[in-house]
């Protein structure tokens, strides 16, 4: 995947400090030792965590831990990883099983479209933070595709329409009812159709697909979901599969993209959104059949990053591989993190490569969802005890990855192929 003289000097410049906090004996403990350790930030080298009822206490030198917990599992040969994150998935929508997902190294989930329900799970179970319905035009995407024969949605349908004359106070109404009932963030469609070899574009069992363009929300009625969305401290996503659509979430500052754009997007105006701080939920594995426009508009913020990354610009990535969708694994996708790592490097893939790919899919992916869940996607002391653990590098071959041999969620042992040591 990457050069091994890279690797070993990457294992030699890692130092790794010692995270703690004081605590009397635990009732409920475990301490979990392994070769590798990436804590959501950086790697450390045959390190321990420490597990403490729900939350971790503690990532350091097996030494310094033991007397702390009688319950120890040596991996030996093997990573630890925070839980990942899956920032887009329709798990609700698609009837996806919670515990498949889980079992499969996922222990954060964000449905994108779909019935809207509160925050739950993480204490053993998924956890799962939803965005409700899509806010999309009347008669456009994605009812006109998915619910043909509703044309205004709901709470509890894949899409929620706003009529072409609804005035500011209505449209800012429907996002203040979405978030008082829970929703993580506001996803809006700005789908226009058409887009060659786009999922979307195909049948879905609902006859032939709609001719496009498709219906559009104004300008107008985009900033001002944007804006009443910013003021409760959400982020908002944006469905879009071209230019159109994407000029008008850049126009309305919209934070992230819901996916890479299927057909090309003009570089310039690429570059000046990757600039000003928009971020993007990859999804490229499930929407590899739209070809070249997809291919080149990944590249772009990947090539803007490494041209500012000195100058603090963040990793403008967010993991995302929308389960849920028959063409993905429903858990990690290490092809989806293949692709990241090649498509948001440089000339060379390094050691920092791997390790950016590896926070947008937990410290940087808990970042972006805003959860107010101190240290999700983390091992700092008082995160939330979800973790993976592989057998083997994981550092250096990203589809063991797929296959935890130990999930962790609040604390509870979900899948555990470790025997306990002493």
């Amino acid at each position: 995947m990457f050069n091994l003289k890279t690797l070993a000097v990457a294992v030699l410049a890692c130092t790794g400090s010692t995270y703690d906090v004081a605590a009397a004996p635990p009732a409920s403990c475990k301490l979990i030792t392994a070769d590798r350790v990436f804590d959501g930030n950086d790697v450390q080298f045959n390190k321990s965590v420490l597990v403490v009822g729900d939350k971790v206490r503690a990532v350091g030198d097996f030494a310094a831990l033991r007397s702390r917990c009688a319950t120890r599992y040596n991996l030996g040969d093997a990573t630890i990883m925070p839980g990942f994150i899956e920032s887009h998935a329709h798990v609700t929508f698609q009837n996806v099983g919670k515990d498949k997902v889980l079992e499969h190294g996922i222990t954060t989930v964000q449905d994108t479209g779909g019935p809207l329900l509160p925050p739950q799970g993480g204490n053993g179970t998924l956890r799962l933070l939803s965005t409700g319905p899509i806010l999309q035009a009347q008669g456009g995407y994605p009812l006109n595709v998915f619910s043909p024969d509703d044309t205004v949605g709901g709470l509890d349908k894949v899409g929620l329409a706003i009529a072409p004359g609804a005035t500011e106070s209505e449209v800012r109404a429907i996002v203040r009812q979405l978030i008082a009932n829970g929703a993580s963030a506001i996803k809006i469609a700005l789908e226009s159709g058409g887009e060659a070899g786009a999922p979307w574009m195909m049948p879905h069992g609902h006859g032939e697909v709609p001719a496009a363009p498709w219906n559009l929300l104004s300008q107008n009625q985009v900033n001002w979901i944007v804006s009443e969305t910013h003021i409760h401290g959400k982020k908002v996503l944006a469905h879009v599969g071209e230019s159109v659509g994407f000029q008008m979430a850049k126009n309305a500052n919209v934070d992230v993209m819901a996916h890479i754009p299927c057909a090309a997007i003009d570089h310039e105006l690429l570059h000046e959104a990757v600039r000003d701080g928009m971020k993007f939920i990859t999804t490229i594995d499930t929407l590899a059949s739209c070809g070249e426009g997809l291919y080149a508009n990944a590249h772009v913020p990947g090539h803007v990053y490494q041209e500012h990354a000195a100058d603090g610009l963040e990793f403008p990535y967010i993991y995302g591989s929308e389960i849920a969708h028959d063409n993905v694994p429903w858990g990690i996708n290490g092809e989806e993190l293949h692709l990241m790592l090649h498509l948001g490097s440089g000339d060379a893939v390094d050691f920092s490569d791997v390790l950016n790919v590896l926070r947008a899919a937990t410290s940087a992916a808990a970042a972006n969802l805003a959860t107010g869940i101190p240290g999700l996607g983390s091992l700092t002391p008082n995160a939330p005890a979800d973790l993976i653990a592989m057998k083997g590098n994981a550092l250096a071959r990203f589809k063991i990855i797929e296959y935890p041999d130990l999930v962790m969620s609040g604390g509870k042992l979900v899948v555990n192929k470790f025997s306990p040591t002493r």
